[in-house]
């Protein structure tokens, strides 16, 4: 079991964020802790801003699925026997052989969702809910993580200190969330608390597989309403998911990337963005087309794809967003009044200078990752600290993807375990 932590004590391992990355860590520290003789144990605890578990409550879209395969769980690629695998947890709820006969590799969102909860559940981690990680900084020997928790300020002494902070929502130059103007990454808190739709319209900004699920769902749920959807492509672009482009997100192309020059590596980057950054599932691009053309069949519009566009206004009022869309192509501009602007504009990776302070160059957040996902810093530290995301420059496409999280949390948790070793031979 993972052992609990005395807060007057130097913990092993203190983790800023419980997301999936975090959970992952907590789950291969829990197993090594299970095997291991007890002056191999290591103790670990975890802060957490949100007062409970989610993963993007926001976007759990009814049908929507999954990009990866089940089998990218948190821990399969580095425990096949794993008790906090997705097939012990199909086995758990009793929908092993149902699944099966889904024949289906791609569960739905809600689907991983309920596995990843049923596993935070059930892994025995020492997770502070309601605790935000305010800065990082040496002490005596140790590293030290401040925090403010329900009660007011904390401190946890660390050995090593793994940040996963995950990503922050990406809203274009001006805009300021609202309750009119929003990130599809809440989507459904926004809708919920939508003052009105007086327009019966809503303008979609995006090209992404969010922004067409978005479109689907505001398309399917809103059936009295207009749907626009704004991007600067001519039309969607299929992802690609196919067997050799996939091997991008392989945990042996890691090291690949890893070891390649920038030159190569920002190549690599731009050949395979179409297999996660602006592009969309195929049966979903179909499907959206069919709806467009079934209405320009039927004469009654609700489905507007503006390709070669982009928004070039938006100003606010306490009854709608007046927008102003922008032709590319012919340089024409239409203003019209819409409900609500959803914005699936992607996300931006955590800013760590802003938890490590001069532990860091201020110019380059990460400060540069050791192959071990290891912070460069800015000078020799009693301990380490390591990076789950924000990684993306020096490890590929997987840094903020759940595709190598088993892989991941396992390497982070060898790299400490050799430290320690090694400081015991010293």
């Amino acid at each position: 079991m993972l052992m609990r932590t005395d807060p007057s004590s130097v913990i092993d391992i203190v983790g800023i964020g419980f997301g999936p990355s975090n959970l992952g860590l907590a789950i291969a520290i829990e197993e090594h802790n299970s095997t291991a003789p007890q002056a191999d144990q290591l103790t670990a605890a975890f802060v957490e801003s949100k007062h409970a578990f989610a993963w993007h409550p926001g976007m759990l879209l009814p049908g929507t699925t999954m990009q990866i395969s089940f089998l990218k769980d948190l821990v399969t690629q580095r425990n096949t026997t794993s008790e906090f695998s997705f097939l012990s947890y199909l086995a758990d709820r009793g929908r092993m052989a149902h699944f099966i006969n889904h024949q289906t590799f791609f569960p739905t969102r809600r689907e991983f969702h309920d596995y990843l909860g049923w596993a935070e559940q059930k892994v025995s981690a020492d997770v502070r809910y309601g605790t935000r990680a305010t800065a990082v900084a040496e002490a005596d020997g140790h590293l030290v993580v401040e925090a403010i928790g329900p009660n007011g300020p904390i401190t946890l002494n660390a050995r090593n200190v793994v940040v996963a902070g995950g990503l922050r929502e990406s809203l274009p130059e001006g805009v300021t969330s609202s309750a009119r103007q929003f990130h599809n990454h809440r989507l459904l808190d926004h809708l919920d608390g939508l003052p009105s739709t007086r327009h019966r319209r809503f303008l979609v900004v995006g090209a992404g597989q969010s922004a067409a699920e978005v479109v689907e769902y505001l398309h399917d749920n809103y059936l009295d309403t207009e749907v626009h959807n704004v991007f600067a492509k001519y039309g969607y672009v299929p992802a690609d998911d196919s067997p050799y482009a996939n091997r991008i997100f392989d945990a042996a192309a890691v090291d690949d990337f890893y070891s390649a020059d920038e030159t190569q590596r920002a190549s690599l980057l731009n050949y395979h963005r179409s297999t996660n950054y602006s592009c969309v599932d195929l049966d979903l691009i179909r499907e959206l087309y069919r709806r467009e053309y079934a209405e320009h069949v039927d004469g009654d519009r609700r489905l507007f794809m503006r390709g070669a566009s982009k928004l070039v206004g938006s100003d606010e009022t306490d009854d709608d967003v007046q927008v102003t869309i922008e032709n590319l192509l012919t340089g024409e501009a239409e203003t019209m009044a819409v409900d609500a602007v959803v914005y699936a504009t992607g996300f931006t990776p955590t800013d760590l200078s802003g938890l490590l302070g001069d532990l860091v160059e201020p110019d380059q957040s990460n400060g540069g990752v050791d192959r071990d996902y290891r912070v460069v810093t800015t000078r020799p530290i009693s301990g380490a600290v390591y990076t789950q995301g924000g990684t993306e420059h020096t490890h590929g496409l997987t840094s903020s993807l759940l595709s190598n999280i088993a892989i991941r949390s396992g390497e982070i948790l060898d790299s400490v375990l050799s430290a320690r070793a090694f400081s015991r031979t010293a």
